[in-house]
């Protein structure tokens, strides 16, 4: 196995890990305010959080950017809780670009989690370019399983089910405002 393809499964499992359940649910609040004819401004609101995790995972590994690590873990599941809240208040005129403005900078704020584990991997790697690109790109083939598997189930409860979109808003919503409230009660950052 090569050095890329190693770093590209890391990436890949690191994700879909489900003890980091932390940004899988971040991305599925992200999508819940979202029907399937919407698709195209979650893959721009994706998009934009990719680029910002992106961003930060490099500056982090190469040692631009530092915060501690309990900074860290406390400021994500608030992205999480940020966003499930913003999805059940009604959306104004020109309110989207600014969600994506917010999204690319929770996208920095989840670069910063996933660098941590990505530092001790390259502690022993002389060239990081190829292993940061490779764990970078295994990160986001995760997150288009998640998102596939996202879609999927919402095909199913919203168009064969026929749960109403805003209930299903409401439970996914519901489900990660809870589990992000779960998270900074437990943090130590406290």
């Amino acid at each position: 196995m090569s050095l890329f393809e190693m770093y590209l499964r890391l990436g890949f499992q690191h994700i879909i890990d489900i003890h980091g359940y932390d940004h899988i649910v971040f991305v599925l609040v992200l999508c819940a305010g979202y029907s399937l004819n919407q698709i195209r401004k979650v893959l721009i609101l994706v998009t934009a959080f990719t680029i910002g995790h992106s961003l930060t995972l490099a500056l982090s590994t190469l040692n631009i950017v530092s915060i501690p690590s309990d900074i860290v873990e406390f400021m994500i599941p608030a992205t999480i809780l940020m966003t499930a809240v913003s999805n059940v208040l009604p959306l104004k005129s020109g309110r989207q670009s600014f969600i994506y403005v917010v999204t690319l900078l929770f996208g920095l704020i989840h670069g910063l989690g996933f660098s941590n584990y990505l530092k001790e991997l390259l502690g022993r790697e002389s060239n990081i370019f190829t292993p940061l690109l490779a764990f970078n790109l295994g990160l986001e083939a995760g997150q288009i399983v998640i998102l596939a598997a996202y879609f999927l189930i919402l095909l199913i409860t919203v168009n064969l089910l026929k749960v109403r979109h805003d209930f299903w808003k409401l439970y996914v919503s519901g489900a990660g405002f809870g589990i992000s409230l779960i998270l900074l009660i437990e943090n130590k950052f406290w």
